[in-house]
């Protein structure tokens, strides 16, 4: 991921607040590994925010004995960055984590590993705009194909 994205954050946590009234205060951000950086863990914790940002690539199925041990206590220290690794390796952080996989995440992923569509071919916002809605539409044909089969 371009580095682009680990400036986001602030910005987009900054978007949030002004729909504070409507939606409530977020409690946790869940974000993947390109969003990770000292500075965006500081940006939440100064909000009252739990930052669960991936620190890197982690196994999706732990061994069983991994995923039925106690948790480690809880590191003594003022790091951010520290205190954020340690929760996502705890059972209720690691549950919360994999939220994301219930997310549109896997739609993208789709598109780009099984259809092939990693980058536009046209140009302009009306061009790419219409080219996305032709990818949209052949997932979700393939999406009701798969599922009128079952």
């Amino acid at each position: 991921m371009p580095c682009g994205y680990k400036q986001q954050v602030e910005p987009m946590l900054d978007e949030v607040a002004k729909l504070e009234n409507d939606l409530g205060k977020p409690d946790t951000l869940l974000v993947d590994n390109g969003y990770f950086s000292r500075g965006n863990v500081k940006v939440c914790e100064d909000r009252g925010i739990t930052p669960l940002i991936a620190l890197g690539r982690d196994s999706h199925h732990l061994p069983l004995e991994e995923r039925l041990a106690a948790d480690v206590p809880a590191p003594h220290t003022d790091d951010p960055v520290v205190k954020m690794a340690h929760a996502l390796k705890t059972k209720e952080e690691r549950t919360c984590y994999g939220q994301r996989k219930c997310s549109v995440e896997p739609v993208f992923g789709i598109i780009k590993q099984i259809m092939g569509f990693r980058q536009f071919s046209l140009r302009g916002l009306q061009a790419t705009s219409g080219e996305w809605k032709l990818v949209a539409l052949a997932y979700n044909l393939k999406r009701m194909h798969v599922l009128a089969a079952g």
